[in-house]
C-alpha cells in the first residue's frame, strides 16, 4: 500500500538548529521508569520507535546534577562518563534507524527532595512545593539559591550537555516545565526574588536564556537546543505588556532556542486522561506561540488521527506531532500512516496505565501495547511475533484477554477459533467502555478485531457458549481459557482486607448494572476498588436522575486515580454532577433504608437514607471450565482476568505472553544491569 496524499505533509523534514528531523513525527520526552540502571531496556524501547519511524526520538529527564534526585521515583542522570556509556547505547539504537536523539537536560529544585543523594533541595526563593501525593510529600525544605548557586546551575547544564554530545545526542533540552527548577524561576509564585533574577517577566526569564546559551556554547553550535516550557499558569496570569505573562515569556525567548517544546504544568492536564480530555486538549493554551517564534514548534495532545495531525500543522499550531502515550502505543504509527495502513494504527486509549508505572518506579506497561518494556527483557516486538504455531487453537472467551490471545497465536500461524458466549465481543469492554468518559477504551477490541477479521487463520464465533463437553467435542489440540472474572458483593474491613457478602435488599455488583439493573434512589456507592469502577459508576448513576453517594474507605475519591492522573478530575465530576463524597469510610451493615458508615481509623458511625447499595470492591477470578478441563485436555491455559484479575492492561499483558509461550519452551528472560565508573574508562578507549 502508498501512503494517502493528503498526509505527506507529516514527511516532511524539518530543519532543527544544525540538525533536521527527517519527518515531523516527535517522540518528545517522557518517563519510562527506565533509568541507567537498565541502559538495553531503554535503548531497546526507544530503538523500537526509531524503528517505528519517528524522526526524534527523546529519552527521559536527566538529571545534571546530584542536587536533582528524584528518589524514589525512576530517574536518569549525566554525571558521570558511565552515565555517558550507559546513554549511547540509546542512541545508537536511534541513530541505527535514522533518527535523531534528544536528551532533556533536568533540575528539579524544590519539586526533587534528593532522598537518596541528600542535597538540600534548591529553590529561587526557598518556596517549597507543598505536593499531597505520598511519593512527592516530604519533611524536607529547599533553600534558598544565592548568585553562586545560580552560577553553578548554569555550569552543571553545561557540562551535561557536553556529556550529553558525547553519549551521541543531537538535540539537547533545556527544561522549564512541570514544576522543575527553571519553571521556578518563571513562576512568580514560586520566584520572589529581588535581584537580576527575579520581579519582573524579563528578569525572570534571565536564568532560562543563559541555560540555553550555556548549552549551545558548551557544545559550539554542534547540537541543537530545545527549550521544552509549561505555558498553562503564565498563559492565565494577565501582564502589563501582552495578552498573558505566557505571550510575554515566548516573545522574550522567541529567538533563544532552535525548538520549542510547549506543554501543560500539571501532569493530571499536561497528561489528561481520555476520560476527561479530548485529543489536542492542549491546543487552546499552546496556540499562540507560532505567532511569536519563527522557530519551530512541538507539542503534544495524544494524538492518533492523521488527519488531527496535519490539521495542526496546516492551522499552524505545530510545526512537529509530539508524542508519548500515542508512541507507546504503537512505535510504528508513523511508519503505518507512510505505508498507507492508517487502519492498522493500535491508538492510545488514554487511560494512563503508562503514567502509573512511573508512579510505581517501574518500566513502562501499556494496555494497548503489551510488548512495551518487554522489547530487550523478553524480545518481544510490536509487530513481529515468530511463525511457528502448529495446529489449531480454541479459544475461549472473546474479551480483551481472549482477543489479544487469539490475535497473538494467529500471528504465530495456529488455526485459531475464538468462541465467545454473547452476541458481541469485547467483554468487560461491552459496558465498561459505555460509562461516563470511557468510549475510547473500547479501542482495545476494535483494534483487535478488526486485525482478526483479515486472517484466513482465525474464526470469530459470537453466540457460542462453550462446556466442557463442546470443548471436548471441537479437539482442538490447545485451549485457551479467557472467560473473565466477575465482581462480589463482598464488604471491606477496616484492616482493609475483604469479608464477606453483605445479606440485604437492593445490593447491586458492577455486574448487576452491566446487566441492566434498576436501581431506586438514593443510591450509595461503597468502593474500595479504589480503581475507575466505582467513580464512573457513581457518574453513570447520577446521570439518570439518582441522588449518588460515594463511599469509600480511601481518603479520596478513586484513590489510585492519583497514579493515573485521574482523581483531581474525579472531583471535579463528582461537583458537576451532584455527587456526595465521603472518604475514610467502611459500610458496616445496610437494612435497603439505612446505611451505617463506620470510620475507618476511629470506628466513629454515621448513617445516610439509601435504598440502593453497589458495592465496587473485590473481584474474583477462576473458571468452572478451566478447572473441569485440566486434567482432561493436554493443553490448556487460563488467563487473563480469569486467572488473576486486574486492570485491562494486566488481561492483555498476561494473554499475549500465554500466547506467546503456548506450546513452545518458555522465552528466555534477559536481566540488564548498569555501567559502573570504575569499569569505564575514558570514553571510546577499553577498561584496562
Amino acid at each position: 500500500m502508498t501512503r494517502n496524499a493528503r498526509f505527506d505533509i507529516l514527511f516532511e523534514p524539518v530543519r532543527i538548529g544544525p540538525k533536521t528531523a527527517p519527518n515531523r513525527f516527535f517522540q518528545v520526552p517522557h518517563a519510562s521508569g527506565m533509568t541507567n540502571a537498565n541502559p538495553h531496556v531503554r535503548a531497546a524501547f526507544r530503538g523500537m520507535k526509531a524503528e517505528g519511524g519517528w524522526g526524534v526520538v527523546s529519552t527521559g529527564a536527566c538529571s545534571v546534577h546530584p542536587t536533582s534526585d528524584d528518589s524514589p521515583f525512576p530517574f536518569a542522570s549525566l554525571w558521570d562518563e558511565a552515565d555517558v556509556r550507559a546513554h549511547a547505547v540509546m542512541t545508537e539504537a536511534v541513530h541505527a534507524h535514522g533518527a535523531l536523539a534528544a536528551v532533556e537536560l533536568w533540575h528539579g529544585g524544590a519539586a526533587a527532595v534528593n532522598r537518596t543523594t541528600r542535597h538540600a533541595p534548591l529553590s529561587p526563593s526557598g518556596v517549597p512545593w507543598m505536593a499531597t501525593h505520598v511519593g512527592f510529600m516530604t519533611s524536607a525544605r529547599p533553600r534558598l539559591m544565592d548568585r553562586d548557586d545560580v552560577r553553578a546551575l548554569i555550569r552543571w547544564h553545561a557540562e551535561a550537555a557536553l556529556r550529553a554530545e558525547r553519549a551521541g545526542f543531537d538535540i539537547l533540552y533545556v527544561y522549564a516545565g512541570m514544576g522543575y527548577l527553571p519553571y521556578q524561576f518563571l513562576l512568580a509564585d514560586y520566584n520572589r526574588r529581588s535581584d537580576a533574577y527575579g520581579g519582573s517577566p524579563a528578569n525572570r526569564v534571565r536564568l532560562v536564556a543563559e541555560l540555553i546559551d550555556a548549552v549551545r556554547e558548551a557544545t559550539h553550535g554542534r547540537c541543537a537546543v530545545a527549550l521544552r516550557i509549561s505555558l498553562q499558569e503564565l498563559r492565565s496570569r494577565p501582564s502589563d505588556t501582552a495578552p498573558s505573562e505566557a505571550h510575554e515569556v515566548i516573545a522574550l525567548l522567541k529567538d533563544a532556542p532552535d525548538l520549542f517544546d510547549v506543554k501543560m504544568d500539571y501532569s493530571a492536564t499536561d497528561c489528561a486522561p481520555s476520560r476527561f480530555a479530548a485529543e489536542g486538549s492542549h491546543e487552546p493554551v499552546v496556540d499562540f506561540v507560532k505567532t511569536i517564534t519563527d522557530k519551530p514548534v512541538v507539542g503534544v495532545g495524544r494524538f492518533t488521527s492523521p488527519d488531527t495531525m496535519v490539521g495542526m500543522i496546516r492551522r499552524g499550531v505545530l510545526d512537529l506531532i509530539g508524542g508519548a502515550r500515542p508512541s507507546i502505543a504503537d512505535p510504528f504509527l508513523p511508519r503505518k500512516i507512510d505505508e498507507g495502513r492508517e487502519d492498522d494504527i493500535r491508538e492510545c486509549i488514554g487511560c494512563n496505565i503508562c503514567i502509573s508505572s512511573w508512579h510505581d518506579g517501574v518500566w513502562v506497561r501499556c494496555t494497548q501495547n503489551p510488548t512495551a518494556g518487554e522489547e530487550w527483557r523478553r524480545g518481544w516486538h510490536p509487530e513481529i511475533v515468530r511463525r511457528d504455531g502448529a495446529g489449531s487453537v480454541l479459544v475461549v472467551g472473546g474479551g480483551p484477554a481472549g482477543l489479544e490471545a487469539a490475535l497473538t497465536l494467529g500471528r504465530r500461524g495456529f488455526r485459531v477459533t475464538l468462541a465467545e458466549a454473547r452476541r458481541e465481543f469485547g467483554g468487560r469492554l461491552l459496558w465498561e467502555s459505555r460509562l461516563p468518559g470511557l468510549r475510547q477504551w473500547f479501542r482495545v477490541a476494535d483494534y483487535r478485531l478488526g486485525q482478526l477479521r483479515r486472517m484466513a487463520n482465525v474464526s470469530l464465533h459470537a453466540e457460542s457458549p462453550m462446556g466442557p463437553g463442546d470443548v471436548h467435542d471441537f479437539g482442538a489440540d490447545h485451549v485457551v481459557v479467557a472467560t473473565g472474572a466477575r465482581w462480589t458483593a463482598n464488604l471491606c474491613g477496616a484492616n482493609e482486607i475483604p469479608t464477606m457478602p453483605i445479606e440485604a435488599p437492593r445490593v447491586h455488583t458492577p455486574d448487576d448494572i452491566a446487566a441492566g439493573a434498576a436501581l431506586e434512589g438514593p443510591v450509595a456507592v461503597f468502593d474500595f476498588d479504589n480503581y475507575y469502577m466505582g467513580s464512573a459508576i457513581a457518574e453513570h448513576l447520577a446521570s439518570q436522575g439518582l441522588a449518588v453517594t460515594y463511599v469509600t474507605s480511601a481518603g479520596a475519591a478513586q484513590a489510585w486515580g492519583i497514579m493515573t492522573n485521574e482523581q483531581p478530575q474525579v472531583h471535579q465530576a463528582f461537583r458537576r454532577a451532584g455527587i456526595a463524597s465521603r472518604t475514610l469510610q467502611i459500610v458496616e451493615s445496610f437494612d435497603g433504608e439505612r446505611l451505617v458508615l463506620a470510620h475507618i481509623f476511629s470506628g466513629e458511625r454515621q448513617e445516610i437514607a439509601a435504598r440502593s447499595l453497589v458495592i465496587a470492591g473485590q473481584r474474583e477470578g477462576g473458571s468452572p471450565l478451566f478447572e473441569a478441563l485440566r486434567a482432561s485436555v493436554p493443553s490448556v491455559v487460563l488467563t487473563g482476568d480469569a486467572n488473576a484479575p486486574g486492570a485491562i492492561a494486566h488481561a492483555v499483558w498476561q494473554a499475549h505472553r500465554a500466547a506467546r509461550e503456548l506450546g513452545a519452551a518458555a522465552e528466555p528472560v534477559r536481566r540488564d544491569a548498569p555501567f559502573a565508573l570504575r569499569d569505564i574508562a575514558p570514553f571510546g578507549e577499553a577498561a584496562q
